[in-house]
């Protein structure tokens, strides 16, 4: 999925950074989780998981990724419904897409409002889905929800189909990139038929712990060796940037406005944001946190300076900065395919008042 600051291709650099300092443990706390790309890398190594975001379509992916275990079996449902596979092996999860996929398309709130046939009497309508795909994912949507209401599907069966609906949808949408635009033309991608595509899960038997909150408010009932901080790193929200996937995983019907069709976000707000609340807040998980080790994810650009953060973290323990350069693509450079160099940094912070855990 894309998503601002996924740190999907980071991981290895952030994993082998920790090993190269020495610094072992058994849990770690996600604590802006997002796509959850940090949180399934370091289940995946062994280790016990809090993650927390305040969106709500991240925290469906945290349910399907982190605290289920591997492929649900939605063995209710099947004696329900009936289904020819198309492959020789296959899983019931396969069965039940195979299924959602050759449902009929059907008008609801996601073709009314992000289709230009739902939005055509609007001035600009909008296009951030083709009306086929538009009718297909509500009609998608919907099913599932009607599966949960009829108790035909579990806990853990209703997330996986949510998160499975949300990371196909991403491959489908009329975007540049995030969702707070959509684009004047028509991206090849967006006009082929929607499908619902298969994730890949993580098999485990260990307890994981995944939170929708503002994570701020869990630092007194997480203890983790790791604190992992992966924040925003500019004053954008990530609320407006992903609204469409927000409002297809609840599913809600908001009053939504403006050209866009934003749904209210003031609850979603992110005080990292700004550099003034930003140093607060983490100056307080510094302090306030049940940690043993605290890791900060930023970069050069970001709005928080270097030596501010330096100073805040360093009245809590040893602080270690380690970076990693690399080159991006700056699309609004006056020089065609300019190219700036970006740090990439890790704050590690050894904390010097370790309360028993």
């Amino acid at each position: 999925m894309r998503y601002i600051g996924n740190k999907e291709n980071l991981t290895d650099f952030i994993y082998e950074t920790l090993k190269d300092n020495g610094i072992e443990g058994e849990s770690l706390f996600d604590f802006f989780s997002g796509t959850a790309s940090v949180a399934k890398f370091f289940k995946e190594k062994g280790f016990k998981i809090y993650s927390s975001d305040i969106m709500y379509f991240s925290y469906v992916l945290q349910e399907a990724y982190i605290k289920n275990n591997g492929y649900p079996e939605f063995k209710k449902l099947l004696n329900k419904i009936t289904v020819i596979p198309t492959t020789l092996i296959y899983k019931n999860y396969d069965l039940v897409l195979t299924y959602l996929n050759n449902l009929k398309g059907k008008k609801g709130f996601i073709y009314q409002n992000y289709s230009p046939g739902g939005t055509k009497e609007l001035d600009k309508p909008r296009m951030y889905l083709s009306d086929e795909n538009a009718m297909k994912i509500d009609a998608i949507r919907s099913t599932i929800e009607e599966w949960k209401k009829e108790e035909l599907i579990n806990h853990n069966e209703y997330y996986v189909l949510l998160a499975t609906l949300l990371e196909s949808v991403s491959f489908y949408t009329n975007v540049a990139g995030v969702y707070a635009a959509f684009s004047k033309k028509w991206d090849p991608r967006a006009l082929k038929p929607f499908e619902m595509r298969s994730i890949s899960l993580i098999e485990g038997n260990q307890q994981h712990e995944v939170f929708c909150a503002d994570s701020m408010e869990l630092l007194d009932k997480v203890e983790a060796d790791i604190i992992y901080l992966d924040p925003p790193y500019n004053q954008r929200q990530y609320a407006p940037n992903y609204h469409l996937l927000e409002t297809i995983a609840k599913y809600d019907s908001p009053d939504i406005y403006g050209v866009a069709g934003l749904r209210p976000y003031d609850e979603q707000k992110s005080t990292f944001c700004n550099a003034v609340t930003a140093l607060r807040d983490l100056e307080i998980i510094a302090k306030e946190g049940n940690y043993k080790y605290l890791v900060l994810s930023y970069n050069n650009e970001g709005i928080m300076q270097e030596e501010d953060i330096k100073e805040v973290l360093s009245k809590y323990g040893d602080l270690k900065l380690i970076e990693k350069t690399y080159g991006r693509f700056k699309s609004h450079s006056r020089t065609k395919n300019a190219a700036k160099k970006v740090r990439e940094q890790l704050y590690i912070l050894k904390n010097s008042y370790i309360r028993e855990f």
